[in-house]
């Protein structure tokens, strides 16, 4: 399915940090975005849990958030989230895109504070926290209108620090 026919999208939406990657759900034709789940890099069957994640849910676009610095530089968790976005998208084969995700942890901890105090979420959803940050990265995609931003060539982007494998 694509854009451009009409057709419904659904989309998984990422954020990535060192040690764990949040996953949200959500679609073009209810334009809303939902957190999922959150998965530990750092596992040895990570990718694989992905994988079963990605065949679950059959989605036709990736979203990876593009953690930029406030000023809208580059910067480790750059390259990082960057990498990732490269890795899955050569995994799966689904077009993958990335998008602005400044703020959106804060935003996240703010609405997980919001729902909680509506009674609408538990401490124990904490965990999900992540997941929330990748629904805030994946509804403003929607509401940018789905743009097309495959993730750039890591390997030319220039940083202090050496290069983290994702």
């Amino acid at each position: 399915m694509n854009e451009a026919s009409g057709a419904s999208v659904c989309a998984l939406g990422f954020d990535v940090g060192e040690r764990w990657v949040g996953i949200a759900i959500g679609n073009s034709i209810s334009q809303q975005a939902r957190p999922l789940k959150v998965l530990n890099r750092e596992q040895q069957n990570f990718w694989s849990d992905l994988e079963r994640l990605i065949r679950e849910w059959r989605p036709d676009r990736l979203v990876v958030g593009d953690p930029l610095t406030l000023a809208g530089e580059i910067q480790a968790a750059t390259r990082i989230a960057r990498r990732f976005a490269r890795q899955l998208q050569g995994r799966t084969g689904i077009p993958t895109a990335m998008t602005d995700e400044r703020a959106s942890s804060r935003e996240a901890v703010r609405v997980f504070a919001e729902q909680r105090r509506q009674g609408q979420a538990r401490r124990r959803d904490a965990e999900l926290q992540d997941a929330y940050a990748a629904s805030i990265i994946l509804q403003r995609w929607l509401d940018a209108g789905m743009p097309d931003s495959p993730p750039p060539d890591v390997a030319h982007e220039h940083l202090d620090s050496p290069p983290t494998d994702a």
